[in-house]
């Protein structure tokens, strides 16, 4: 296990209040702010994605119903998704709804507005959309691909610990945290909130699905290093923090 892991999982099951000397984080030391997401090549193949003003199919869902409605799900129907969908459930978990000469602001709180999660796609079934491994870049709300992978629906149940449901949704949100990008501006107290923020995501997630007749399950039992190599991240500076399946299901 990673160092900046087990520090993270630590802080985590620290129930000692924890006093942090906010004068002495980066952010106060005049070190330059890293950026919110990650960046990538020209030459990487993106896709552009549906926008919100594109979502011409999907439902008006009241808020009352989406809440009442809401449970995990771990039986999908053999259904593909559409691209107009999956560019839905990432909007409404990590999108942008504003942007700013110096502030971008999305879907989900976020602490100090750091935004310290990157979401990855597991694509095995979407319409206009190869099976693999997928990144979502909110600021030009496209997918970046990352790469193709043999059986990757049989990959990702075994890195869940043989959940094997997962392997049977046409896609899978992972989420990964980039610890520095809260720890510039919070030092220690960024685990804290990273986590706070991942459980933002999320909820989103539940309900958005709820306009689209899906459903998901949030799964926060993996194992560490088979998903981070699934992904293909370095499991130090940025490492998977939670995941979810999604899928139509029988309504």
């Amino acid at each position: 296990m990673n160092e900046k892991l087990n520090k993270y999982r630590n802080f985590l099951k620290d129930k000692v209040r924890l006093t942090i000397d906010f004068t002495k984080t980066d952010q106060n030391l005049g070190v330059t702010v890293p950026p919110i997401e990650k960046p990538y090549g020209k030459n990487e193949k993106r896709i552009s994605l549906p926008t919100v003003e594109d979502f011409k199919n999907i439902d008006d869902t009241r808020l009352v119903s989406a809440i009442e409605n809401r449970k995990s799900h771990r039986k999908f129907l053999p259904e593909s998704l559409s691209l107009e969908e999956i560019s839905y459930l990432l909007w409404a978990t990590q999108g942008i709804r504003k942007k700013g000469r110096s502030v971008v602001l999305r879907t989900v709180p976020s602490a100090g507005n750091r935004h310290a999660i990157e979401t990855y796609l597991l694509i095995s079934d979407v319409t206009g959309l190869e099976p693999g491994i997928y990144r979502f870049l909110p600021l030009e709300h496209q997918l970046l691909f990352e790469f193709a992978d043999n059986n990757l629906s049989e990959k990702i149940a075994n890195a869940a610990l043989g959940q094997y449901f997962i392997g049977t949704a046409p896609a899978v949100f992972v989420w990964t945290a980039v610890p520095y990008r809260m720890e510039w501006r919070y030092g220690n107290a960024a685990h804290k909130v990273i986590a706070i923020d991942a459980g933002h995501i999320c909820q989103n997630l539940y309900l958005a699905c709820e306009a689209i007749g899906a459903g998901t399950c949030a799964i926060a039992a993996y194992h560490q290093e088979s998903m981070d190599k699934l992904i293909s991240i370095d499991g130090e500076d940025e490492f998977t923090i939670y995941l979810a399946p999604v899928g139509k299901v029988k309504i």
